[in-house]
């Protein structure tokens, strides 16, 4: 079969190397062109990588021998450089959140499913075998009724000054470290906690020079009354994960050094003291490989672009709550 081919679509975002690497060394695909809305950034990684720049958007999606887009361009303009790709046909893999809004995230749904397109989003925790291994366990009712989700990610980013400049600017990326980091543990407690109802938060600042929050929180109140706690912080730099579930027959801690997997819950296993599971679930592929899988037919995506639209509920609601100082209830 032909390979894949690929447009990389911006190289703004920290992650696109990495993603540019992974098409690089998959079997069925390879980069035909690079586009970015810095040109000049744009053509020094399209040198690297071997293949030419195109300055024009509409006419980078629209090469014949482009079948679809990695999109790693600034955050609000992602729905400008998404629908460009739909509107040309192109099979679409993108950089968390698919956008600022559930209004140009329907926009987008609405392109997607006319263009009849593969669409993956960037969840890349949701495949880790310690967080599949604690969906099992709220699944198999092992906790009871959940009541409390917290997860935090964190580096020190912001302390140590590696984030580019561009990563602190808030016009580029919609906010701080909860737009960015706090994707990941926002899409997780939501996969834990059901269905959200209303969101309360908190930007914070530790860094005064900082123009977006480097430090941050968020409630949320889910379906029948559990509640779940999502931090985000680009200014600490150890324990950079924590997962805690709690329900009324137990809970489950990924936390420590390790970052190690225990449960407890002697009602429900009928084990006294706590579990550390001798093995979990298998990893999921890389998002961009089930992306690959999908368009090639080899298999079927596990994170949909209805996943994307739940991120981006739930950081839109949030942002509202922080600026106006109130809770903001869902649906939006």
């Amino acid at each position: 079969m032909e390979k894949v081919g690929v447009a990389m679509l911006s190289f703004w975002h920290v992650h696109a190397p990495g993603y540019a690497e992974q098409i690089r060394g998959a079997p069925d695909a390879e980069i035909r062109v690079v586009w970015d809305e810095d040109e000049e950034r744009g053509k020094q990684w399209a040198e690297r990588l071997g293949v030419p720049f195109e300055p024009d958007l509409e006419r980078a999606v629209g090469r014949d021998d482009v079948d679809g887009v990695v999109v790693d361009a600034p955050t609000n303009m992602h729905t400008e450089v998404i629908l460009a790709a739909a509107g040309a046909g192109k099979h679409i893999f993108t950089e968390k959140v698919v956008a600022l809004t559930v209004a140009e995230v329907d926009a987008i749904a609405e392109a997607v499913e006319k263009a009849g397109v593969h669409f993956v989003v960037s969840f890349p925790f949701r495949g880790d075998p310690r967080f599949k291994y604690a969906r099992e366990v709220v699944d198999k009712g092992l906790l009871g009724r959940i009541t409390t989700v917290r997860v935090r990610h964190g580096h020190g980013g912001v302390l140590d000054r590696w984030l580019p400049d561009h990563f602190l600017d808030p016009e580029p990326t919609g906010g701080g470290a909860m737009i960015d980091l706090g994707c990941h543990p926002m899409y997780l407690c939501r996969w834990y906690g059901g269905t959200p109802r209303r969101v309360t938060a908190l930007f914070g600042n530790v860094e005064p020079d900082v123009r977006v929050d480097d430090n941050s929180a968020v409630l949320i109140e889910f379906e029948g009354g559990a509640l779940g706690i999502v931090e985000a912080s680009f200014v600490q730099r150890s324990l950079p994960w924590a997962l805690e579930i709690h329900g009324t027959e137990g809970a489950l801690h990924i936390g420590g050094p390790g970052a190690e997997v225990q449960l407890h819950a002697p009602q429900t296993t009928g084990v006294e003291g706590w579990i550390v599971p001798d093995k979990l679930p298998e990893r999921d592929p890389h998002p961009i490989r089930q992306w690959l899988d999908a368009v090639t037919g080899k298999g079927e995506a596990k994170i949909t672009l209805a996943d994307g639209r739940d991120l981006t509920e739930l950081m839109e609601a949030a942002t509202r709550s922080h600026r106006t100082g109130t809770a903001v209830e869902l649906p939006l």
